[in-house]
């Protein structure tokens, strides 16, 4: 959770706002039901009246109520109301009101019973229709609290319900006598409080469409912000840091991961801030209704925090697992897609197909869980809250059937208690997609944190290398991979000068590539020192460094886009005349030309549109476009005939004159000019010479020689 709380920083002010817009909607929800029981109550049961208190009455009326108050009450009635034309107006604010409603309903209630026609007006009330003689003489303080306490006994446990709908009879018959419509009165209270209703439900709604748009933003930006650190992080890997994650993994980390965080990062600033507005706000709207069900809000809450505790020992392990179930299925189908002429070729469709359905029926078999988890939690969560309905209604029942409550308060109630239900809904739902992107934000993070290997120094000195020559130099260097037992190269010593052509061989697996890695950084020496013009390489930045370097990888890579982009790849400063030059001397310019769009012909993702020997000359031209001070092949002529090989390393020679070439090969005939020839074995340098010194003095180069030339050729070889 901690973690969704950091990536939030940057967007805070949004945030901020989000969370006042969830105050307002939540303000506006909790309103709504309170309006739907005074629709209930006030406007259809009391006919719009919503006080005891009369807004006006006759004199005659004013004078019979005061008879059965007391003195201070008296006061009260006489601050209130304002005599004018034989009747009383109120003229009160709204807490001198309720006031006076406390004060006046059963002073009203008395008043009913003495001019009601029957005895006692209904069944135990008591009959002050004799006591005309008495009440003309006037009632001490004393008198009126004893009769009012007569009533208050003869009403029992429904006193206040029915003296309430007494009084707003009561009200109803005054406004009679005075001539006013009753039936106005009810249309506008019904047009004014649906009118607020209205009102809320459109600042709700708003608030509701902002908050959506401010959290998508947020969501967006976030996205946004991590797929580009995680890029930026995986860029500037060296090799050690890409073998230690997967690509596969890499992929889905940069994909599937942050989608997870984003869409719960959404839906987090959507419900988890919002559900506990509303659900504190409905307990608080519950308590103030008064209905005597609160009991029924806290068995609802204790079986839902039940049931989610319950859904979380089962699932959480289940979605941990998820995000490395995904990472399996991803690796295998990248082996799978990028393999696939090699399956073919030794017929193990099948075998794969049971490798990917394996890792496929892993992953489908934690999502059904996963998921009949969550369908089982729903269908018990609608039961719990059908169940807190049923509940409701039935005490509800009974407490309007004592008189204890009103229809509307129930309605208000049983929507409070939804309200409460649904925000306790929302934080179970969010805490079971919490664990899955706490996963996916815990394996972002982790590249975020890792510490790429290769870095520049604190005090790099660009400007050493400012005029460049390219002269390579080894001293003494010996390296060895992360974790392994012993040094893949041991005390290398050479140099590689400009204008001349350094080639490497060696048996397969005996250090060739490792040692061209090395002079672009892609790893760094663990003993030793290689230096560029007498500059230790670590003493520069890696930019610089490998400005100066023309690499050619053992595998052609192209990008999607075009020819030109592809050569051009090496700079913006690379013109067109460049391009074509390059492309002249790599002996590729012949079959760009040959194409309808040329330089502008498409490469597809991969140069999987162009053959293996297309693409290695494509390779060489853009690393010739760069006009680097250090050309690095790596085994770059494989793929070539022998004639194209001829003339490219032809070609090659005049272009780079003033460079130097270091090459990486297995066959002896692209290296037999080579101004000096390193013989790798094991690690170490077997020999340093030209092609006939080595075939004199280093057997494991004669080896080489034998297994790739005829014996005329060795012999010219050798007496050269």
């Amino acid at each position: 959770m901690l973690k969704f709380f950091k990536y939030l920083k940057e967007s805070k002010w949004s945030v901020l706002a989000i969370i006042a817009l969830l105050i307002v909607q939540a303000y506006c929800d909790l309103a709504l039901p309170q309006y739907t029981a005074d629709i209930v109550d006030v406007g259809i049961g009391q006919k719009g009246i919503e006080n005891a208190a009369p807004e006006r009455m006759r004199e005659t009326t004013y004078n019979a109520l005061t008879m059965f108050m007391t003195q201070e009450e008296k006061e009260l009635m006489a601050s209130a109301y304002v005599q004018e034309d034989g009747s009383y107006t109120l003229q009160a604010d709204r807490e001198t009101t309720e006031k006076l409603n406390e004060s006046m309903g059963i002073p009203i209630l008395i008043v009913s019973m003495i001019n009601a026609e029957p005895a006692g007006d209904g069944e135990g009330m008591p009959d002050f229709r004799g006591f005309s003689e008495m009440l003309s003489a006037g009632l001490t303080d004393e008198q009126v609290l004893v009769m009012r306490e007569m009533v208050r006994k003869s009403l029992g446990d429904t006193g206040d319900s029915v003296i309430t709908q007494r009084a707003i009879l009561f009200v109803q018959e005054e406004y009679k006598n005075l001539g006013v419509d009753v039936g106005k009165i009810q249309t506008d209270y019904l047009l004014r409080t649906g009118g607020m209703m209205l009102a809320y439900s459109v600042i709700m709604m708003a608030a509701a469409i902002l908050v959506g748009l401010l959290a998508s933003r947020v969501g967006a930006r976030l996205g946004f912000n991590l797929r580009e650190r995680v890029f930026t992080k995986v860029v500037s890997f060296s090799h050690a840091e890409m073998e230690q994650f997967s690509t596969a993994s890499l992929i889905t980390r940069s994909t599937n991961d942050i989608q997870q965080v984003q869409m719960v990062v959404v839906m987090m600033l959507r419900m988890v801030v919002y559900a506990p507005i509303i659900g504190v706000g409905g307990v608080v709207k519950v308590l103030n209704t008064k209905t005597g069900m609160g009991w029924i809000i806290v068995v609802a809450v204790a079986l839902i925090m039940a049931l989610v505790g319950v859904l979380m020992a089962v699932a959480m392990p289940k979605f941990k697992k998820m995000q490395t179930l995904v990472d399996r299925l991803n690796l295998v189908s990248r082996e799978i897609l990028t393999g696939v002429p090699v399956i073919r070729a030794f017929s193990r469709e099948k075998f794969e197909e049971e490798r990917f359905d394996g890792a496929n029926r892993d992953l489908m078999r934690t999502q059904l869980f996963t998921n009949r988890v969550m369908n089982v939690m729903m269908p018990v969560m609608m039961l719990i809250m059908n169940g807190i309905s049923i509940a409701i209604v039935w005490f509800g029942a009974k407490g309007i059937d004592m008189g204890n409550l009103m229809v509307g308060d129930m309605l208000a109630f049983i929507t409070y208690t939804m309200q409460i239900v649904m925000a306790f809904l929302m934080l179970t739902m969010m805490s079971v997609m919490l664990p899955r992107a706490g996963v996916a934000a815990g394996r972002i993070e982790e590249v975020l944190r890792t510490q790429a290997s290769i870095r520049d120094g604190e005090n790099v000195q660009d400007e050493r290398l400012a005029q460049a020559r390219g002269v390579v130099a080894f001293e003494n260097v010996s390296f060895r991979y992360p974790g392994a037992g012993e040094d893949a190269l041991q005390n290398l010593t050479f140099t590689a000068r400009p204008g001349e052509t350094t080639a490497i061989i060696g048996s397969t697996g005996c250090g060739k590539s490792t040692l061209l890695n090395l002079i672009p950084r892609f790893y760094d020496v663990t003993g030793g020192r290689i230096t560029i013009d007498g500059v230790d390489i670590r003493e520069v930045s890696q930019h610089k460094l490998r400005s100066l370097l023309g690499y050619v990888p053992q595998k052609g890579v192209l990008f999607s886009g075009d020819i030109a982009s592809n050569l051009k790849f090496g700079g913006e400063d690379i013109s067109d005349s460049m391009m074509e030059e390059a492309a002249r001397t790599a002996q590729a310019s012949e079959f760009i030309e040959s194409k309808p769009e040329g330089y502008h012909s498409e490469i597809s993702q991969g140069g999987t549109n162009v053959s293996g020997g297309q693409k290695q000359r494509l390779s060489i031209a853009r690393a010739i476009a760069k006009s680097p001070k250090v050309f690095l092949f790596d085994d770059s002529f494989s793929a070539l005939d022998y004639k194209t090989d001829v003339a490219l390393r032809r070609a090659l020679r005049e272009k780079t004159e003033d460079a130097a070439v270091i090459i990486v090969a297995q066959r002896i005939s692209t290296i037999l000019h080579a101004d000096q020839i390193i013989v790798l074995e094991e690690g170490k340098i077997a020999g340093i010479g030209t092609h006939g010194s080595l075939l004199k003095e280093c057997a494991a180069y004669r080896e080489i020689a034998k297994s790739q030339l005829s014996e005329a050729e060795l012999e010219g070889g050798m007496a050269g």
